[in-house]
């Protein structure tokens, strides 16, 4: 979705201060459908905002990082450098400020939140020559936007500040809600946008009734309301989408798979810098990338989460030895997922082969010892998925590939554990199967937690790197058992003089991750503590 730009001027204090302040600017643009839809163009770019292509999920870099999935290689003090790996280690320095900063969105969100709620209110006080239709109509992609936003207050936070429409109401002082009451706003929004919008498999329109839908069974995951989710996900299943046949498509420009995308236009410059950050080390000296790449690679971990093509798992015993083995590593044994969201030692890229080993184009970098690897592997791989394989560094350094905020498969996926909550496991394992069969894999039918581990498994590498799994383990409540007490490990690779390799399993921690229990939610910010007389500080983080 490409984005107009707000015609109306807002003011901002250090509280929620939702007064608007240019009524007449306000009148011109809410008076006529056309005006109006380019104010509510403005809103699409939140999407981009939270995306994994930005940082409104983590300033320091990708969620996955703070889980096993991923590692930032370097070891200078920086986003996407060393302060994912201390917020992953914990300590010390997770004390309110930092957290707010690097993962909090507190102060962001209320900000967009207050201009959606001024573009409903000024849609009703201006908008008398506005048809119906286009009133209703309008209002529903708003309120999509105020779900949006208000889905990733409550799932960082749980009790939160309700702001609606109602500008008049506005005052300094204003306490939390329940988490219940934050999900019921959300769910109120949603169900308006989905009921009100028209349906379309048009992935990069105008918002759709799918695309409310979906959200809504994410959003009623994290509500634990699982009969809403169960139901909203299955008027989504209902409206024609369907799997890309093969699992890489599904993030490319108009998938089919595609329920929400936001696109990017190099001519308009609304580009990202994606590739820039994560694409191989050897783009580039080959290709020309100016900021290196490599900066977050897949962990061993994050491998050996994949299953053989022929279902189960490869027994990686012998790459975990000390001092090595010159045995081949499984890649071309496992399931296509793999191939597709990972590039290895051997993989082909941009008509080269990808040399992960030490001193190969795309080399290896140790951990802490090389401070700067300067798009070296810290782990012997690179992600593939979402890196734009078509992109030439030659002919221009921002990236354009769309990022796909909601697609069917996560929406079978809520199905399936919505319906395995409730109590329907055959459903439950068909949406499990729909998605293996994808890509070829068999599976038998599960019971009690054996289902639930295999929805567990599901999310984690079909929604590989796509920012959920970190949120998925804090919702389940696993992540303080998951992400304490460990270690992260790649493989360093040697080239030896007859050709062959050396694979050595090597950690790429230099102390024990740690996930303290208050990180299942992030602090109030000090301003908004400061400014607010009647909002208190979460215990946890007193």
């Amino acid at each position: 979705m490409l984005l107009g730009v707000a015609m109306s001027a807002v003011s901002c204090s250090d509280f929620l201060d939702m007064t608007p302040t240019n009524a007449v600017s306000d009148k011109m643009v809410w008076s006529n459908v056309e005006n109006a839809e380019l104010a509510v163009n403005d809103y699409y770019r939140y999407i981009d905002y939270l995306s994994v292509f930005n940082t409104g999920q983590c300033l320091a870099g990708s969620t996955d990082a703070l889980t096993d999935q991923l590692k930032y290689g370097s070891y200078n003090y920086n986003s996407y450098c060393l302060i994912p790996s201390q917020i992953a280690y914990g300590g010390s320095v997770l004390i309110a400020s930092y957290v707010d900063t690097y993962l909090g969105n507190w102060t962001t969100m209320y900000e967009y939140i207050r201009r959606v709620n001024e573009g409903i209110y000024n849609l009703h006080k201006y908008g008398e020559s506005i048809s119906a239709d286009d009133k209703a109509r309008l209002e529903a992609e708003m309120r999509f936007f105020r779900g949006f936003l208000y889905t990733d207050l409550v799932k960082r936070y749980k009790d939160v500040i309700i702001y609606d429409e109602n500008l008049e109401s506005i005052t300094r002082d204003k306490d939390v809600s329940t988490e219940e009451q934050g999900w019921n706003f959300v769910y109120d929004d949603l169900m308006y946008a989905a009921t009100t919008l028209g349906e379309s498999t048009d992935p990069d329109g105008r918002i759709t009734s799918g695309a409310a839908y979906a959200l809504l069974s994410r959003a009623m995951l994290y509500a634990e309301r699982w009969e809403d989710a169960k139901t909203a996900a299955e008027k989504v299943m209902g409206m024609g989408y369907e799997l890309e046949d093969n699992y890489a498509d599904a993030f490319k420009l108009d998938s089919k798979e595609a329920i929400l995308q936001y696109n990017y236009n190099a001519a308009t410059s609304v580009t990202h810098s994606f590739d820039g950050y994560m694409a191989p080390g050897g783009d580039r000296a080959l290709d020309g990338n100016s900021m290196t790449g490599g900066y977050g690679t897949p962990t061993q971990e994050m491998v050996e989460s994949y299953e053989l093509a022929t279902g189960g798992f490869p027994d990686w015993t012998a790459w975990h030895a000390e001092g090595g083995t010159s045995q081949t590593p499984p890649y071309e044994d496992l399931e296509p997922r793999f191939a597709a969201t990972i590039l290895y030692n051997g993989a082909e890229w941009k008509g080269r082969t990808i040399e992960t080993f030490v001193n190969g184009t795309d080399g290896f970098a140790t951990w802490m010892t090389d401070a700067a690897p300067e798009g070296r592997s810290t782990t012997g791989y690179y992600l593939r998925k979402l890196v734009d394989e078509d992109h030439s560094f030659k002919t221009i350094q921002a990236s354009t590939q769309p990022w796909t905020e909601l697609r069917l498969a996560e929406v079978i996926l809520n199905h399936a554990e919505a319906c395995y909550r409730s109590g329907d496991p055959a459903s439950a394992n068909d949406d499990i199967e729909r998605i293996r069969a994808r890509v070829d894999l068999p599976y038998t039918d599960k019971t009690g937690e054996d289902l639930m581990a295999a929805i567990r498994q599901e999310r984690k590498v079909e929604m590989a790197f796509e920012g959920h799994y970190y949120w998925d383990m804090k919702r389940w409540e696993l992540a303080e058992a998951a992400f304490t007490g460990i270690r992260l490990h790649g493989l360093k690779i040697e080239k030896d003089a007859a050709g062959g390799y050396l694979y050595t399993y090597v950690e790429v921690d230099n102390q024990d991750r740690n996930f303290p229990a208050k990180m299942y939610r992030c602090p109030i910010p000090q301003a908004e503590l400061d400014n607010n007389g009647l909002i208190n500080q979460y215990p946890e983080w007193n």
